[in-house]
């Protein structure tokens, strides 16, 4: 029984190496992949280094955002952390569609002033 259940551990170890080997080389497929071959693992906007421990903080940016143009030189990639990341889609978003301080409303954006009758109150204080 030993043999046996010995050789189910090791066709099971076996699956397990294959299914990694094949992730892996799915992975270095993957635009992620390339670019994380191709650039160091710095990001392009606040030049903060990444290790292999935190690495899932480093994001892949199409520089064109266009998430299907992905040629083989990583002409259209840059590594950026999250942060910069999406500070880089905000400003884009903002860019094309406007942002809320530039919006068409002639709506006030507060009424309120709580230093109204500073003046006057300081005058009373006398």
């Amino acid at each position: 029984m030993t043999i046996k259940k010995v050789a189910l551990n090791q066709d099971k170890l076996n699956k397990i190496v294959s299914d990694a080997r094949k992730t892996q080389a799915e992975f270095e497929q993957s635009y992620r992949g390339q670019a994380l071959k191709m650039y160091p693992w710095i990001c392009g906007r606040c030049t903060r280094e990444f290790t292999h421990t935190n690495l899932a903080e480093l994001t892949v940016h199409h520089r064109n955002h266009n998430h299907d143009d992905n040629p083989a030189d990583g002409s259209n990639w840059e590594l950026l952390c999250l942060y910069c990341h999406d500070n880089e889609h905000q400003r884009y978003e903002e860019a094309q569609y406007g942002s809320a301080k530039n919006s068409s409303s002639n709506a006030p954006l507060g009424s309120h002033n709580p230093f109204a009758n500073l003046k006057s109150m300081l005058e009373n204080k006398k």
